[in-house]
């Protein structure tokens, strides 16, 4: 069974680890937040684990509060798949969460009809049925 049904809810384990360090990793029971952007893991544990903050940002929670969070760039290991990203550094004794962006950077869809996780056969590289073109770069300006 690829994702863990519990509650109506999906989890799934997860490892999380220091690009940077020997330090053991996180690992944990994670929610499949298809609603949430980036990982979220609590504060305390992404320092155990050697995970420095490189950055903070605005994010938006569920109740709509807008608050902002320290964030880290670390390994994210699940299903059997290797990934990095942005882990946000959670209150303590906060609900480990698996965004978006990790479960996608692997192949790994939510099937919401029965809450299981499904591995995609290929990631793709193209929209509909266009080829890949490069995204011109435009500076932001203040």
């Amino acid at each position: 069974m690829l994702g863990l049904k519990r509650m109506g809810l999906t989890h799934v384990t997860v490892a999380v680890s220091s690009t940077r360090s020997d330090a053991p990793p996180f690992e944990s029971s994670f929610l499949v937040d298809t609603g949430a952007t980036d990982s979220l893991v609590p504060a305390d544990e992404l320092r155990k684990a050697g995970i420095p903050a490189v950055g903070k940002m605005a994010y938006e929670l569920a109740n709509g509060d807008v608050v902002e969070y320290e964030f880290g760039i670390a390994q994210i290991e699940f299903m059997g798949e290797i990934t990095a990203g942005r882990v946000i550094f959670g209150p303590p004794g906060s609900e480990p969460l698996l965004g978006v962006t990790a479960l996608e950077s692997v192949g790994i869809l939510v099937d919401p009809a029965n809450k299981t996780l499904k591995r995609l056969p290929a990631i793709p590289l193209k929209e509909g049925r266009r080829s890949l073109r490069p995204i011109p770069f435009v500076p932001c300006t203040p």
